[in-house]
């Protein structure tokens, strides 16, 4: 560090030439010794400042190399802790609960193997870490992790080294250097409306049929129909508003919000649906009814006879099976509103309609997963036109 003696209003100033994100920035100290008769003071308590200064800068720098040797593990644990405590901005359950799961089962263990200390970490080794997860992350050893997983992982390592730079525990970000592989794009799989409406009439009398054929024709999504309460419900109107989502990572969740502002939307009731959910209302009342003080009081459309809410997790485990029973093709719970979409559009509904309809914020979305459909809507729309 470098100073000088300057004066100003009849007095000596110290001058420091101090550095602050690589920018040179002067620092004044008043000595409040006057000019005249003070020269030789001023000098020494020049000298005596730089010092001072120099050995502070030393103990910082000392410091900040002790904190660069603590385990990356612990660097990734530091950034949750203060992540977690920060009540102005705080973690949704839903994204605190994946986060958890994902240290616990892909973060803490190869990190932990590895040893690295905080200061070792580079471009390489993070490019390592998630090129392995990539090939062979999956917990049943069948293959490499899905993208949405590798793009959250890298998410929490750099996460945690901006942190860790802005605390002045190391000097930069390799993570910003780090790759994702590329992959390939998701063909969602779906059914034609004939299939829909066989699939409908083969599961009338399952308990899951009402939440189905909601799920199917408005094109929801799991935690939209299980968050779905009586109180959204407006037979006068004839409409069903979304408003609310149930989801589970490692516990079930529930929330008074959807998952961004365009999922808040609101729905016809076709005579078909009013009458299906007024017959639902009624049985539900004399389920409780008969089920007296042992019933779970809850306002949730899609219940058990006994008033307990179905799960996340029993929806999943179960669509499949009725599937198989009924001799119907594989396909998962979420590809219901796959399912929605795609019969729109070959209706002849706009990707825009589309978008509105199964609440995409933005029409990138609806275009990136339905585009190819569109575009053969629009061929053979343009076959017609010239045949």
């Amino acid at each position: 560090m470098t100073g000088s003696l300057q004066t100003k209003n009849n007095q000596y100033y110290i001058v420091l030439n101090t550095y602050e994100n690589g920018k040179r920035k002067q620092k004044w100290i008043n000595t409040d010794l006057p000019v005249k008769g003070n020269k030789t003071k001023a000098q020494k308590l020049l000298r005596e400042t730089l010092e001072e200064y120099e050995k502070a800068e030393e103990l910082r720098a000392q410091q900040e190399a002790d904190r660069a040797n603590i385990p990356f593990v612990d660097a990734i644990k530091l950034w949750y802790s203060e992540k977690t405590a920060d009540f102005e901005h705080p973690i949704d359950e839903v994204t605190r609960q994946g986060y958890e799961t994902l240290m616990k089962n892909h973060v803490f263990p190869y990190w932990e193997k590895k040893g690295f200390l905080l200061r070792e970490i580079n471009k390489n080794n993070l490019q390592d870490y998630i090129n392995e997860k990539a090939k062979n992350g999956r917990l049943d050893g069948k293959g490499g992790l899905a993208p949405r997983s590798l793009k959250l992982l890298k998410n929490i390592v750099n996460q945690t080294l901006l942190y860790c730079v802005s605390e002045g525990m190391i000097p930069n970000n390799p993570c910003q250097f780090v790759k994702l592989p590329a992959c390939e794009r998701y063909e969602a799989h779906f059914y034609t409306k004939s299939q829909i409406d066989e699939l409908l009439g083969k599961i009338k009398d399952e308990p899951l049929y009402p939440l189905i054929r909601l799920t199917a024709l408005y094109g929801l999504r799991r935690s939209e129909a299980l968050g779905l309460r009586w109180d959204c419900v407006n037979f006068e109107a004839e409409t069903i508003t979304i408003r609310r989502t149930v989801s589970k990572v490692s516990t079930i969740v529930e929330k008074d919000k959807t998952k961004n502002a365009s999922s808040r939307r609101s729905f016809p009731m076709t005579p078909e649906i009013k009458e299906l959910l007024l017959n639902l209302k009624a049985q539900q009342e004399k389920d409780k009814e008969f089920f007296g003080d042992t019933y779970h009081e809850c306002d949730s459309v899609f219940r058990w006879s006994d008033g307990r809410p179905f799960s996340p997790d029993y929806v999943s485990d179960k669509f499949p099976k009725l599937l198989k029973a009924n001799g119907m093709p594989h396909i998962r719970f979420h590809e219901l509103r796959h399912s929605a979409a795609s019969n729109l559009l070959n209706m002849g509904f706009s990707l825009k309609d589309v978008q509105e309809w199964l609440g995409h914020s933005d029409i990138k979305t609806t275009a990136n997963t339905y585009g190819h459909l569109d575009a053969k809507r629009k061929l053979s729309m343009a076959e017609a036109l010239v045949s």
